[in-house]
Formats: C-alpha cells, structure tokens, sequence
C-alpha cells in the first residue's frame, strides 16, 4: 500500500482550508479596521501557509494585503521561540503602534541574516508561523488562527513539501513545538479553531 497522500486526503485537507478561510474572511470584517492583523499558528504541516496564501487570494478588503511567514524569520533548527519574538518585537509591536516595521529574512543557506523588509502599519497584516500564538503575541493580534492536526498527516506533508532538507531535523523542531504548546497554550489563545486531516 502507498504511503503517498490520495486525492480524498488532499481534497479533504483542501476543504478543511477553505472552510478556514471562510471563517477568517467573516471574523476579519466584523473587526471594522482597515489594517486588522491576523495570526495563524500551528504545527509543522498543519497547513499554515497554504490557509494564508489562500486568505491572500481571497481578502475580504480593498488594497493590499502583506503576509509575513516566520520561515523567513527563525534563525536556524533550534529557533523557533527566537522567531517569534523577532516577529514580535520587529513586526507586530511597531505595527500596533502605527510604526513601519523592518525585519531581516533568515538565510537558511549561509545561517545568518539576508535582506531587509519593511511592514507597512497602515495596510493589514497576515503573520503565519508555528509557534506564534502566545500571550506576548496574542493581544498584537484582531484574529487569531489555530490548526489542529494529526502528528501522521502533519509529518506527511511537511517532509513531501521540505523533503531531505526538514528530514533530518523533524525531531528536533516537533520538541520545540511541543514545548510551546504546552507553556503557551496556543488553543486557549486562539479566536477560530480549525482541523485539518
């Protein structure tokens, strides 16, 4: 038997999001704000930045939309509690405060930081990243995402996506996840809860 995803498992993971994104279309209008901020947290594979590509595509306002993935920001396998506090010191804070924010991308390739992006406080803002709901975070945010998902499917599609590059590292990224779960409780924090397959 093939351990590839069938057709349904995508079809079905493919409607759990558009369901999500639904959702998030209402929870972000009743918001009544022209630059609302949305965070999207969960698990390695959960389907974080499939829902926030798909929200992109579908944003409910006029103008521009900007959509930040803590991939860009985690300095490295053993910082996933680093990125979220990047995101928010550099990008959520300034944010809500009406200040341009400006973040380096992480090279992923040499280790160490690339490029600068600025944030723009006036347009909205989608942030999406394992790890990203805790109390620090929560409050910077108008709506808050948590996808739920099994450990099996998660791994599944995360290793198709990342291949031998996540491989080797899953472990070692699934404790820090595990470790923010439980000292942040992410689904306490979160406005909308949605699984995925």
């Amino acid at each position: 038997m093939s351990s590839a995803p069938s057709r349904s498992d995508q079809d079905a993971v493919g409607n759990s999001l558009t369901v999500a994104v639904e959702h998030i279309i209402d929870a972000v209008a009743a918001v009544a704000a022209s630059n609302p901020v949305v965070l999207i947290d969960g698990r390695s594979g959960a389907g974080k930045t499939s829902l926030a590509r798909a929200l992109v595509g579908r944003w409910p306002l006029r103008g521009r939309v900007q959509l930040v993935a803590l991939d860009s920001l985690y300095p490295g396998w053993d910082g996933l509690d680093q990125g979220v506090e990047l995101a928010r010191e550099l990008i959520l804070t300034p944010h809500a405060r009406g200040m341009v924010g400006v973040w380096q991308r992480w090279d992923w390739t040499v280790g160490e930081p690339a490029e600068a992006h600025a944030v723009d406080p006036s347009l909205p803002l989608i942030v999406e990243g394992a790890g990203l709901l805790t109390p620090a975070t929560a409050r910077l945010g108008d709506v808050r995402v948590w996808l739920e998902s099994p450990a099996a499917s998660r791994k599944q599609r995360a290793l198709k996506r990342d291949g031998d590059a996540f491989r080797p590292h899953w472990d070692r990224w699934a404790r820090q996840e595990q470790r923010h779960v439980e000292r942040d409780d992410p689904l306490r924090l979160a406005t909308l809860v949605f699984p995925v397959p």
